[in-house]
């Protein structure tokens, strides 16, 4: 149990991993997310502001009576407006205006002044949030700035903490470090720490789509940035507290994953984060389909939900910015077997009876398609007519489970839209997704209901 702190800032750190159950399958790796939005200013952001607002107390760069000016997509505001705050400096930040509101206010809430800036512009455009702030620094008195981009004692932080934090409560056993990519200090300090203790563990930034990094790192060259909509990651410029020296690979996603995912997280897993968040997990859960089981993946949620009420968590707002409806009409059968774990276990035709229940009381199944010599699916196989069988005598577990399989039906094609598979699964209990001959999967009517929440 934790004692008592002497304020706030004490509570910064030590924030929870925990596991994801329905998000990723019981056959795809183990993922854990760092829940970040525990500290007490509600980000990562908390950990990089103390650590900067200290040292420069130390140098004597910041002193009483200084004013801190920084530029923020508000997370870094508010870790920093929390300290100044508690040690009583007057803070002035610069923000895009594709901000949340609630950023706005929560900033203002703490007492610091908030400029509104156009997103719209290049970043070294005068009236971007950028310029703003440098001219802001030069024409206030005693003014101290964190130069959270550039600084590499944002780099620092998250080597000092985050990552110690992390490998001490995995011991070490992960295989792979993902999270999102913005001022780029929380993945190069994290990863600079984590490699130092296995070289082989792989570290995976994610960029959303419009962000440069993504082409830098694999190109060497920043790709034209364009606006996109998830906030707290991607950049427009290069970083000097982004290294990639400890980066394996960056993964790039766009809004509809980072917000998709970050309502799934929600609804099925509790967790209440973030559009960033989301998009990390996204990447984390695909490698996890990837990795397979005995793999272990460790992702940084940097944010809370709380702060993006008014928008991707709002329906309105998902419908106006074309999230919903355009891409529900267009989705396929196949778009809903990747998104769940769709790994299908099957009985041979000379399979016997007991093997066959074994199996589907293992992997808590009730139904498994049975397939031919060559793999074709050929009948299915239902739990509750195997036990009323041995339960009546007709049948022992030696017998073959061929003679107690009923006939396949509710055949649908991968590339079927979902009103097709719709239209099956209310005559039948499960359709049996069948390409070529080739088994794809099954799907039931939870299946489909899980899926369509996922858009509303």
């Amino acid at each position: 149990m934790r004692g008592i702190y002497q304020n706030v800032l004490h509570a910064i750190g030590d924030t929870p991993l925990v596991q994801l159950n329905k998000i990723v399958g019981r056959h795809d790796a183990k993922v854990l997310a760092k829940l970040e939005f525990m500290n007490p200013g509600g980000s990562v952001k908390d950990r990089m502001a103390l650590h900067i607002i200290e040292a420069a107390e130390r140098s004597g760069e910041l002193k009483p009576g200084s004013v801190i000016i920084e530029n923020t997509s508000g997370n870094t505001g508010v870790g920093v407006a929390m300290a100044a705050a508690v040690k009583g400096y007057r803070c002035i930040f610069t923000m895009p205006d594709k901000m949340s509101e609630e950023k706005v206010r929560r900033l203002r809430a703490f007492g610091a002044e908030v400029v509104v800036t156009p997103t719209a512009v290049p970043a070294e455009h005068p009236d971007s949030y950028y310029e703003t702030a440098k001219r802001l620094f030069r024409e206030t008195p005693n003014a101290f700035m964190l130069n959270q981009y550039h600084n590499k004692l944002n780099i620092e932080a998250h080597a000092l903490s985050t990552g110690p934090e992390i490998w001490e409560q995995t011991g070490g056993n992960f295989d792979v470090f993902v999270a999102g990519l913005g001022t780029g200090g929380t993945m190069s300090g994290t990863a600079k720490y984590l490699k130092s203790q296995n070289p082989d563990l792989r570290t995976v930034g994610v960029d959303p789509q419009g962000s440069i990094y993504y082409s830098q790192f694999h190109t060497g060259v920043p790709s034209q940035p364009h606006t996109y909509k998830v906030e707290g990651i991607g950049e427009d410029m290069v970083c000097g507290a982004l290294e990639f020296d400890n980066i394996d690979d960056i993964m790039q996603i766009n809004d509809r994953e980072c917000f998709h995912m970050a309502r799934r997280l929600c609804r099925e897993e509790g967790i209440f984060a973030g559009g960033s968040s989301g998009g990390a997990v996204h990447v984390a859960a695909n490698l996890a389909r990837e990795l397979g089981r005995n793999h272990t993946i460790v992702v940084l949620l940097p944010d809370s939900g709380a702060i993006y009420l008014s928008k991707f968590f709002d329906d309105q707002w998902m419908k106006e910015g074309g999230f919903f409806d355009a891409e529900q009409e267009t989705q396929s059968v196949a778009d809903l077997l990747r998104r769940k774990s769709h790994m299908v276990f099957t009985a041979a035709t000379s399979e016997t009876i007991g093997h066959a229940m074994v199996t589907m009381k293992r992997e808590g199944i009730s139904q498994m398609p049975v397939v031919s010599d060559s793999g074709e699916p050929v009948a299915m196989v239902h739990e509750i007519d195997l036990l009323t069988a041995m339960l009546e005598g007709k049948a022992t577990k030696d017998d073959n489970v061929e003679h107690l399989a009923t006939p396949l039906q509710g055949i649908i094609d991968p590339s079927a839209s979902l009103e097709q598979l719709k239209a099956i699964l209310t005559q039948d209990n499960v359709a049996v997704v069948v390409q070529n001959d080739r088994l794809h999967g099954i799907i039931t009517k939870i299946d489909l209901i899980e899926y369509l929440s996922t858009f509303h």
